[in-house]
């Protein structure tokens, strides 16, 4: 019974320590996106689409590639349709690292709406509505510089030990 248990013990130490550099390395990292907006009503049948914006100061997950906080770009745009007076819009942010990966994207959703004439489809210019970028917590962020450092330091060690 207490070898199970200095078992089970040692298992869960063991694993956590596994886990804690996947843990480190999920940090976020700062890159320029292609983000487009859409917002629906569930009351009528008006359906409003951004124009594909580039975003250079996003942010996304290191390891995943998602955006960071991308619930609240949705927020930015519900907050600016509200405005428009649309009463309680559902909004949907897409982004993508390429332009063409956004505007295949943009397209199929687009053609979706268009296609049966069900659907009065609203575009909104850069003028109407733009996205800003939402800075993490300093905690969360992964600068350039010091990965580069890291690996610098790395290979002058490297070197150290050769010679």
């Amino acid at each position: 019974m207490k070898t199970s248990r200095l078992f089970i013990k040692s298992f869960i130490i063991v694993l956590v320590a596994m886990l804690m550099p996947k843990m480190a390395n999920a940090a976020q990292k700062k890159v320029p996106l292609f983000v487009y907006g859409f917002a629906t009503s569930f009351n009528d049948s008006t359906v409003y689409f951004t124009e594909i914006q580039l975003m250079e100061g996003t942010w996304v997950d290191g390891k995943t590639g998602f955006l960071y906080s991308r619930d609240n770009y949705s927020y930015q745009l519900r907050e600016a349709l509200k405005t428009l007076g649309l009463p309680n819009p559902t909004c949907v942010t897409v982004y993508a690292k390429t332009r063409k990966d956004v505007e295949k994207k943009y397209f199929a959703m687009k053609k979706r709406y268009t296609a049966n004439g069900r659907y009065n489809v609203k575009y909104l210019t850069a003028h109407d509505f733009s996205f800003e970028p939402i800075e993490p917590d300093d905690s969360e962020k992964v600068s350039a510089y010091t990965k580069k450092a890291k690996k610098e330091k790395k290979a002058d060690k490297e070197k150290k030990e050769k010679n």
